[in-house]
């Protein structure tokens, strides 16, 4: 269980009594990791380090196209790597959904790099090393970024967020949520 799952839960518990006093928690329950930007506004741009291609990537340079940033702890770890894996397996859905697919964490170029390699993965993956982007994004837990997702539709616009994910399901959530979120695109045009 995710430390963000188990303060959500103890947090979801009603008042209580500690120690023999009465003890109620807060209305509002303040968001592991910060707030997250909001929906149907500009999703927060950013310039980062990448394994891939001149060595930087920005938000900016995917304008015209669907955008999913998915943020994640570490490199090589299991749920990671299988999260990751999921995304290659789909990757060949996103294109055709006109939709580029980045990583977000706070792991190093070489480190991405090495993982890239081992995992034959096709997308890029950005190096968040002081966890700047993360935060801005709601998805820092210092010294990790936290499992997110986050839509960003081709005007820049943030259109869906996917908080603390399971690696086993998340990218047919996102692929299925794509299609809805594109279809009512579509339609308003």
């Amino acid at each position: 269980m995710s430390r963000r799952n188990l303060l959500v839960g103890l947090l979801a518990i009603p008042p209580v009594t500690l120690l023999g006093f009465p003890f109620s928690l807060p209305k509002s329950k303040p968001l592991l990791g910060g707030p997250l930007p909001p929906l149907g506004q500009p999703a927060p741009d950013f310039t980062l380090s990448t394994n891939t291609g001149n060595g930087t990537l920005s938000l900016a340079d995917f304008r015209g196209q669907w955008v999913v940033l998915y943020f994640y702890p570490k490199d090589f770890t299991s749920g990671c790597t299988l999260e990751a894996q999921r995304f290659q397996r789909d990757f060949r859905q996103y294109q055709s959904r006109n939709t580029q697919v980045l990583g977000i964490s706070a792991d190093d170029v070489d480190t991405h790099a090495q993982f890239c390699d081992a995992e034959g993965l096709q997308f890029p993956l950005l190096a968040d090393v002081d966890g700047a982007v993360s935060r801005r994004y709601g998805s820092w837990l210092a010294p990790l970024s936290l499992r997110n997702t986050f839509v960003v539709d081709p005007q820049g616009i943030l259109q869906a967020q996917f908080i603390a994910v399971s690696p086993v399901t998340h990218s047919a959530e996102v692929l299925a949520r794509l299609d809805s979120l594109q279809l009512a695109s579509l339609q308003r045009s």
